[in-house]
């Protein structure tokens, strides 16, 4: 067996060291105990292989409290196949609400930039005249670049 330290394991995983710091500190992985007589930490394998897990997980959109529910699922015995389906079922149904939400705002800044003449006084600027009226107000960007009287 390689003993690995900290910047070997995060090199075979593909990540940082602060990576590996980072996921000891939130308990994803464990940190091994100190030795006494080297100094250094010895990771196993089995770090390496549960950082890629993480990575991986989080390239498909799971949180890191997610993924420590997967990584409970995947070291409990009575587990099903169906606990992690239905994981994976509500991130998607997740991913798709906020697809939609992407839609909407992008349809939102299309309007407002096909509405933009795009040169002009930034005081008389359709897009931020815009934002301005969605919050209620009335002529506050307008006075906003005009310094007020000190007396």
């Amino acid at each position: 067996m390689t003993e690995l330290t900290i910047s070997k394991a995060a090199k075979n995983a593909g990540v940082g060291v602060e990576t590996i710091r980072f996921y000891e500190r939130k308990g994803l992985i464990e940190q091994p105990p100190k030795p006494l007589d080297t100094g250094f930490r010895v990771y196993p394998e089995e770090t390496v292989q549960r950082v890629r897990f993480i990575r991986q997980a989080q390239e498909i959109g799971f949180s890191l409290r997610e993924i420590e529910e997967l990584l409970s699922l995947r070291a409990d015995p009575s587990a099903d196949c169906s606990d992690v389906r239905e994981r994976a079922a509500a991130k998607l149904e997740e991913v798709d609400r906020k697809m939609e939400q992407l839609g909407r705002i992008r349809s939102a800044l299309d309007e407002l930039i096909a509405a933009c003449p795009g040169r002009g006084a930034l005081r008389v600027c359709s897009i931020m005249e815009s934002l301005v009226a969605a919050t209620g107000e009335t002529s506050t960007y307008a006075n906003a670049g005009r310094r007020e009287n000190p007396r």
